[in-house]
């Protein structure tokens, strides 16, 4: 995450082509409908914001009952998976200890990204403290990761 970290672009990166992030994120939302034979309530294109979009997982589609949030940020293809909404459970481990995720459900989330050429990052590792160089505090009273590359940043 680090490597993707630029003070001067917070947004979104230097070459960042919303085209190809949008057709990416299209075949994400399908494979996801087709995966968990459901459709997916999906939005994108977020402004102010480092996070391209989010698609959500209908509760009746899962095998917990509780839906499954994957939200896509502008860098690096970097994708986030959490159970009902981030900040729900403190990341996917709490939510399957607690019965509203299930390992198999993960699963398909997390092969349909890699297979997409997405990069899952735990939300535990995103509600980690952000150390890089660029100036989150005017957006956040504790930055974390996720403020850098998921969140509002104007």
């Amino acid at each position: 995450m680090r490597e993707l970290d630029d003070p001067g672009r917070l947004e979104w990166p230097l070459h960042y082509d919303r085209t190809a992030t949008g057709l990416a994120f299209v075949g994400l939302v399908r494979r996801l409908e087709a995966d968990f034979e459901a459709p997916c309530e999906s939005e994108r294109d977020s402004q102010d914001s480092s996070e391209y979009g989010r698609v959500r997982v209908p509760a009746d589609a899962t095998v917990c009952g509780t839906r499954i949030v994957v939200c896509v940020s502008k860098f690096g293809s970097l994708a986030e998976v959490c159970a009902d909404n981030p900040g729900a459970f403190l990341g996917t481990e709490e939510a399957r200890e607690e019965g509203a995720l299930d390992p198999a459900d993960l699963a398909t989330v997390e092969r349909a990204l890699a297979e997409l050429g997405y990069v899952s990052i735990p939300e535990e590792l995103l509600e980690s403290d952000y150390e890089g160089p660029s100036a989150l505090e005017p957006f956040a009273g504790r930055p974390t990761w996720w403020t850098r590359f998921f969140g509002t940043v104007w």
